[in-house]
């Protein structure tokens, strides 16, 4: 393991980057450079443009702050986790304990949505998003759309509470409603947009995730069942009475898992399904257009 530098008050700002970059980089955290940056504005309180124009002032007060941050991340803690926010299609969002840490691979699923409810010309459109989790999705739509109105649904209470902070904290909260519930169970009415990043790793592969997923994410946003598949088997059934004529479907899926979610939905009778690849050229998100 990596020994965590030492930090000391007379230190230089830049100097004190310079050093955390190269133990996160020796630890084989990357991109070390922009994560020690992220770390030192997290310690200090001050912006990425004040660290280069004001590199030469010393750490003072911070060098306890950043030391600490640098054990955590270096034990392998994540950065979000760390410093508790994340930035996610441009918002600014909270990361709360026992809610997963939102991906930038998931930005995908918000484009599409958005793209496909610019193709039908829909306005005021309803939003529906399910496993609703930091509300990372549900923000972001809102955001991009400012007549739609959204609904999140999660089973975890540290879910929608972390939601509600977030909606809060991007000035949408008069246009989002969280439910605390299991999936779709106690909804009724109709949306025109329904999306999820539902768990879809399957029982034997949670094990095998890399640490900072599996010891830092909840299993309830991972377990996807003992194939990875049981929330897309719910979703085929139970969206159809909740998706209104020409409404749209968008579903984050595993890399691996296109072909057989896009089979699960056709043999439940949909028609219009589509598979959408993330800027790595991976199949990331399942899309319906009804």
């Amino acid at each position: 393991m990596t020994e965590t530098p030492n930090f000391a008050a007379d230190e230089p700002l830049s100097a004190a980057r310079r050093r955390l970059a190269a133990a996160l980089s020796a630890a084989g955290k990357e991109p070390a450079d922009l994560e020690a940056r992220f770390l030192l504005e997290a310690a200090t309180g001050l912006g990425a443009l004040a660290l280069l124009t004001r590199g030469d002032e010393l750490l003072g007060g911070a060098a306890k702050q950043l030391q600490n941050f640098a054990a955590r991340r270096l034990t392998g803690e994540p950065v979000n986790r760390i410093i508790g926010t994340a930035n996610f299609f441009g918002l600014d969002l909270v990361v709360a304990p026992k809610v997963l840490d939102p991906r930038a691979d998931t930005e995908i699923l918000v484009e599409t949505a958005l793209e496909l409810l610019a193709r039908k010309g829909m306005t005021k459109p309803r939003i529906l998003d399910l496993g609703v989790g930091s509300g990372a999705i549900l923000c972001a739509l809102l955001d991009s759309r400012p007549d739609a109105f959204g609904v999140g649904v999660d089973l975890s209470p540290e879910a929608c509470a972390a939601t509600q902070i977030n909606l809060a904290r991007c000035g949408l909260a008069a246009r989002g409603k969280v439910i605390r519930g299991d999936w779709a169970a106690a909804l009724a009415g109709r949306f025109d947009l329904i999306v999820s990043n539902p768990p879809y790793i399957s029982h034997a592969e949670l094990g095998g995730l890399d640490r900072e997923v599996r010891d830092h994410d909840p299993v309830l946003a991972l377990d996807g069942g003992a194939d990875g598949l049981a929330p897309y088997r719910l979703f085929a059934v139970e969206l159809k009475r909740l998706l209104r004529p020409e409404g749209v479907v968008c579903l984050e899926i595993g890399w691996t898992q296109g072909a057989e979610v896009a089979a699960l939905l056709s043999a439940a009778g949909w028609s219009g399904v589509s598979c959408r690849r993330d800027r790595a050229g991976r199949d990331r998100v399942i899309a319906v257009e009804s």
